[in-house]
């Protein structure tokens, strides 16, 4: 279960990047593809709302029952992820209006979609270098086993970085491709 919460956090890395160079583009003012960048950010927001951060509070969950915990700790991850949730709504909320030719300054825009890069990459490292080792750590196999168990979802096919694209998807992960073979 970890290792594909980890694959997830690399894909995600991935997208992370090409924002990064969208938000270049747009500090320089040069043009940029809005479309792609509300492809990103939904994609974001599905994959992670429908079953990545489901699979880690699951996880979380089970942690924080049965091992002793602070607060504080147990309290963190949750709070991540629902900050996240908000500002990626506030961010494609943003990047919808932009796209029906709403006037949107720039530089707001830019630090909107820099902001979100950074909240992505804090949690993204927080959970990488705190949270994993602790659960690897922590967690016999028959904890997993049981996660397993409990898992509701299955085996998700991810409709970006699965075996089949979803058509909505096409271009961007054309886009990640040529971003990879750079």
């Amino acid at each position: 279960m970890l290792q594909s919460i980890h694959e997830d956090h690399v894909n995600i890395s991935k997208l992370l990047r090409v924002l990064e160079q969208k938000l270049e583009a747009i500090r320089g003012e040069r043009a940029v593809k809005y479309k792609l960048i509300l492809d990103i950010i939904t994609y974001l927001q599905e994959y992670a709302d429908r079953y990545h951060h489901p699979k880690e509070d699951l996880i979380y969950d089970y942690y924080v029952k049965y091992r002793l915990v602070g607060e504080d700790l147990a309290n963190k991850l949750k709070l991540q992820h629902s900050e996240l949730h908000d500002i990626t709504e506030e961010l494609r909320d943003t990047v919808e209006v932009i796209l029906l030719d709403a006037v949107v300054p720039l530089d707001q825009f830019a630090d909107r979609l820099e902001a979100f890069v950074k909240a992505q990459w804090a949690h993204l490292n927080y959970e990488e270098e705190e949270v994993f080792p602790m659960l690897k750590k922590n967690l016999t196999e028959d904890d997993w086993r049981n996660l397993e168990q409990n898992w509701q979802h299955g085996n998700y096919e991810d409709p970006l970085f699965g075996h089949q694209v979803q058509a909505q998807y096409r271009s961007l992960s054309d886009r990640i491709e040529k971003s990879d073979s750079k």
